[in-house]
């Protein structure tokens, strides 16, 4: 299973006053954050986090990805210092990635997704149906009903993983029809 998430922010004690999250304490916030990832993703799933995993020391935050399930692919957002000295828990570390996903329903039986940390307007490819997905807003924009991109950040995802198959459905759902090209 292919999942998808971003903004964790282990450790960051400021997100809880900067995203309104309902915890009583930074330890709590890890502790569901941990606990709604391995709900979810088995030890050989492969989770793309699209950056800001945490703001806490290396040490601190190692002890966390310890205990997270899956193989986990970094698109840095832009508070990695601490992610980046734990850089032997990431399969990679980017600033940017295009996954082509099997996908019986896309061109060649396959769809483009493009990861990135921060939101776009038009990506690689946009006006043929790729996907966008990305983090850092923390659900403060707005979705447009007529783009294929997505915020998967915790803050829109009552704190966990969103799994491709999801995305799918959403991205079925927008308003999205291909231009006219001249």
């Amino acid at each position: 299973m292919i999942w998808f998430t971003a903004d964790t922010h282990f450790g960051h004690k400021n997100i809880l006053d900067y995203t309104n999250r309902s915890f009583s304490s930074v330890d709590e916030m890890d502790e569901v954050l941990i606990e709604n990832w391995n709900d979810k993703v088995y030890p050989d799933d492969e989770v793309y986090h699209l950056g800001d995993v945490g703001l806490c020391s290396p040490n601190k935050l190692k002890k966390i990805l310890e205990r997270l399930n899956g193989k986990i692919y970094l698109i840095k957002g832009n508070h990695e210092k601490s992610a980046e000295a734990c850089k032997d828990r990431f399969e990679w570390i980017k600033d940017y990635y295009e996954l082509i996903m099997p996908d019986p329903d896309g061109f060649k039986e396959q769809q483009l997704v493009v990861l990135f940390h921060y939101a776009m307007r038009v990506w690689q490819a946009s006006h043929h149906g790729t996907y966008h997905i990305y983090g850092h807003s923390h659900g403060e924009l707005s979705d447009d009903p007529n783009a294929l991109s997505f915020d998967v950040g915790v803050d829109c995802h009552n704190y966990g993983p969103i799994n491709y198959q999801d995305i799918k459905k959403i991205m079925k759902n927008k308003n999205w029809t291909k231009p006219l090209l001249r």
